[in-house]
């Protein structure tokens, strides 16, 4: 099955893929034989080389031997240390040849390359939808089968995705590890870092394929399609109620449970949506972050700044069934008690 080539080359006989020894020829071959010799006695799970056997072991025993000498964090991976280390560095050595954008992970690179083939090789099995990631593909999976594999030891609340887990661990420690260079804002999630500095450079990369519009996060843009869609895939378990959007399913469970997970600092004054923390503190900060391009006036909740928008635009978007026309949906409602 194997042929050696000199110079300590060994080549497999199935793919030609050459491997400087023969253990790890033989660690290869098993991708073709499906051999998975390693096997968990904790959970049963079983494996074809033994490094990623061990590294599998160190989710049961807690084991992190990897330290950061920056800040001392610790990882049960050498590969997590080293995409860690690169937090503090700003080192970013991959490079994408269509745009120029630098990422600090070679995976990051390649999900970013499918912005610009729209590439979507990943599919679900249940209904058909196409993902440019896996791990998207593993969250989206987890829609249909209700799984939420990861647990906060702290709460006991659970969650389908790991990224979910980390980032609700930092409502118990408060923690904000990412910063924005330009404002000194800081975040508690990565991806919300990314989203917000997007309100200094205006982009907007992810479009709409059916009207075009454009958005600055994917999350937003995944949202905005339902509506042409009209599919609300997350339901709620109480009241039957569904949401096209995930953020606002979970808002809406805060109803039945009274939860309000999200507390101001400054006065104590707690939200059941993270969203509705942020437009209050704006009450002690004075920020109106969003602009009018047309005026200038300023203010601090976005869909305040749509709505004044309409008044230079002349759009009316709500619409009765008698055809009149109006620019917000209060004023529609309003309206609706003439017919009543």
């Amino acid at each position: 099955m194997s042929k050696a080539l000199g110079k300590l080359q060994y080549r497999c006989e199935i793919c030609g893929k050459s491997c400087s020894n023969n253990s790890i020829l033989v660690e290869h071959i098993r991708v073709h034989t499906g051999e998975k010799p390693f096997h968990c006695d904790t959970c049963g799970k079983s494996f074809s080389q033994n490094g990623t056997f061990s590294k599998h072991i160190r989710i049961h025993t807690g084991e992190k031997p990897y330290h950061c000498d920056i800040c001392g964090k610790s990882f049960s991976q050498s590969y997590h240390l080293t995409k860690h280390k690169r937090i503090h560095t700003g080192k970013k050595p991959f490079h994408c040849d269509t745009c120029g954008k630098s990422f600090s992970l070679k995976c990051n690179l390649i999900k970013h390359k499918y912005i610009h083939t729209g590439e979507k090789p990943f599919h679900c099995d249940t209904c058909g939808k196409s993902f440019s990631e896996k791990n998207s593909l593993s969250r989206h999976i987890r829609i249909h089968t209700g799984e939420k594999p990861y647990h906060c030891d702290i709460c006991g609340k659970s969650f389908s995705g790991k990224g979910s887990l980390i980032t609700h661990k930092y409502i118990h420690t408060g923690e904000k590890p990412f910063h924005c260079d330009t404002c000194g804002k800081s975040f508690s999630a990565k991806r919300q870092l990314l989203i917000h500095k997007y309100i200094h450079t205006g982009e907007k990369p992810f479009s709409c394929e059916t009207c075009g519009k454009s958005f600055s996060g994917s999350g937003s843009l995944f949202t905005h399609k339902y509506i042409h869609t009209g599919e609300k895939p997350f339901h709620c378990d109480t009241c039957g109620k569904s949401f096209s959007g995930r953020g606002s399913f979970l808002t809406h469970k805060y109803v039945h449970t009274g939860e309000k997970p999200f507390q101001c600092d400054t006065c104590g004054k707690s939200f059941s949506a993270k969203r509705r923390l942020i437009i209050h503190k704006y009450v002690h900060t004075g920020e109106k972050p969003f602009h009018c391009d047309t005026c200038g006036k300023s203010f601090s909740e976005k869909n305040r700044l749509t709505k004044h928008i309409r008044i230079h635009t002349g759009e009316k978007p709500y619409h009765c069934i008698c055809g009149k026309s109006f620019s917000t949906n209060c004023n529609l409602l309003a309206h609706t008690y003439i017919h009543t």
